[in-house]
C-alpha cells in the first residue's frame, strides 16, 4: 500500500507563490512517475505535472514556465514549485504516484488564488 500526503496549499493573490510538497510511504515499484493534478470548480481532474524516477518531466501547457516539479528519491517526496499564480489556477492539487497496473492519490490540498 502507498500514502501520499500533501501540504502546501492556501490563499494567494494573483502573482504570487506557493510550494506544494507530498511525501509517499509504503512500498511501491522503483519504475513510477509521480505527479501533480488539479481540479478546479466544476472542472475534471487535469495534469499538471509529473516527474518519472529518472528525473523526465511534463507540464501541462496551462502551467509551463511558470510552474516546477521535482522529486527527491531518497526521501519520497515531490514538490510543486508555483510561480506567477493566476486565479484560473484555483483548484484542489492532488498528488499521483502511477505505477505500471496501479496508480494512488494523496487526499488533496485546496489553492485558492485572488485577483
Amino acid at each position: 500500500q502507498v500514502q501520499l500526503v500533501e501540504s502546501g496549499g492556501g490563499l494567494v493573490q494573483a502573482g504570487e507563490s506557493l510550494r506544494l510538497s507530498c511525501t509517499a510511504s509504503g512500498s511501491w515499484s522503483s519504475i513510477n512517475t509521480m505527479g501533480w493534478y488539479r481540479q478546479g470548480p466544476g472542472k475534471q481532474r487535469e495534469l499538471v505535472a509529473t516527474v518519472t524516477t529518472t528525473g523526465r518531466t511534463t507540464y501541462a501547457d496551462s502551467v509551463r514556465g511558470r510552474f516546477t516539479i521535482a522529486r527527491d528519491n531518497a526521501k519520497n517526496t515531490v514538490d510543486l514549485q508555483m510561480n506567477s499564480l493566476k486565479p484560473e489556477d484555483t483548484a484542489v492539487y492532488y498528488c499521483n504516484l502511477a505505477m505500471t497496473f496501479s496508480s494512488y492519490w494523496g487526499q488533496g490540498t485546496q489553492v485558492t488564488v485572488s485577483s
